[in-house]
């Protein structure tokens, strides 16, 4: 099995260092495999796909701006309700 160097930042180094009783490569080892897998599902799922990156970002923020607007009309009514 290939091997691989990481780096982190310091605080996240000293909680490592103690806690040894985890096997740390093991950890990174299923987050590095777990989030490959869902990269090879996403590219599977879009090989074939004929939108352009420009067709995915009008789309990304079409749908941002929609769940913000359903997010703001939820603490709206939220807010109305709690005055009463």
């Amino acid at each position: 099995m290939p091997n691989m160097t990481l780096s982190l930042p310091e605080d996240v180094y000293r909680i490592v260092k103690v806690h040894k009783e985890i096997r740390w490569s093991e950890v990174a080892r299923r987050a590095i495999e777990d989030y490959a897998k869902k990269l090879e599902v996403l590219d599977a799922l879009t090989e074939k796909s004929e939108l352009t990156d420009e067709d995915v970002m009008a789309i990304d923020a079409t749908v941002k701006a929609g769940v913000a607007e359903r997010v703001a009309e939820y603490y709206r009514k939220k807010s109305s309700a709690e005055k009463r």
